[in-house]
């Protein structure tokens, strides 16, 4: 599906990407991962066609640079950063759908899934809304459509945990019919979605290894973690993620994206010395 063959890219003189080769199929789901200033986004922004490089890169046999629309016509992108748009969500919809052929209807269908109502906001310059405002927003609109190759840097930073399991399971719905290639500079955010890590380190390759395919996106895990007194601060991070106490405040049960478990355990770790016991179990179904 992607060929990149000797991919180079300086910036002022100094090399940036250095020889990249890659092959990138569909099902393979990718976590690209390296320090900052790795190459990653520069990587990423050669793949859209926004930056001039040497070497090659071509999307289902077409180039970034000289058959831009067809290329993004097949691509769902989510930047790391949103774009400082002024223009109101409703009008960005239409604008999106429009660019991109898609239903403007599935846009807000997935935006609602996500926690955004982009009914109430629809007057709402973009640039005006919270991070994970922009960030559900952004999702949807690279994912309500059609996409073959998704390209995602740090999608789900600004998302609460709801948010994040319904973004895992429309990944969960796309696995099989598209690429994904998956920004970030931490492994442990991403390992539960790909099956494939490549690292960069000063814009070269060092790791391109296939991974075990073990995690369902669309899972779920039911969760009771019991602490030996109970813990105001502790309370308020575990709340966020929808879970509830008993009568002492000593026993929390809910639940989590499978793919979260890591970030689960990371949160849990900040409070080990109040642990008496984790239990997490897989629930059928993602129920």
């Amino acid at each position: 599906m992607i060929e990149i063959k000797q991919l180079r890219k300086r910036f002022r003189g100094r090399p940036v990407l250095q020889g990249i080769d890659l092959s990138i199929a569909r099902g393979h789901r990718i976590a690209l991962i390296g320090s900052n200033g790795a190459g990653k986004t520069t990587l990423i922004r050669c793949l859209l066609g926004e930056y001039r490089y040497e070497g090659q890169v071509l999307l289902d046999g077409a180039d970034p640079r000289a058959q831009r629309q067809q290329v993004l016509a097949k691509v769902g992108f989510v930047p790391q950063l949103p774009p400082p748009l002024r223009m109101p969500v409703g009008q960005l919809i239409r604008f999106s759908s429009t660019l991109c052929q898609s239903d403007p209807a599935q846009i807000r269908s997935l935006a609602a899934e996500l926690g955004f109502d982009t009914d109430k906001f629809r007057s709402q310059p973009f640039v005006k809304l919270s991070g994970g405002q922009k960030q559900k927003l952004l999702i949807a609109i690279a994912l309500g459509r059609e996409a073959e190759f998704l390209v995602m840097d740090e999608p789900a930073a600004n998302l609460d945990p709801a948010a994040r399991k319904v973004f895992f399971q429309i990944l969960a719905d796309k696995k099989e019919r598209s690429a994904m290639l998956i920004s970030s500079h931490r492994l442990d955010e991403v390992a539960s979605l790909v099956n494939r890590v490549i690292e960069l380190d000063q814009g070269a390759v060092i790791l391109d290894d296939r991974v075990a395919d073990l995690v369902d996106m669309s899972s779920s895990l039911s969760c009771q973690v019991s602490l030996v007194q109970a813990e105001a601060a502790f309370a308020n991070a575990i709340g966020d993620w929808g879970f509830s106490s008993d009568a002492s405040g000593k026993v929390w049960s809910g639940s989590i994206a499978g793919p979260d478990r890591l970030r689960f355990l990371a949160l849990l770790s900040r409070y080990a010395a109040l642990l008496a016991g984790i239990e997490m179990r897989e629930q059928a179904n993602g129920n």
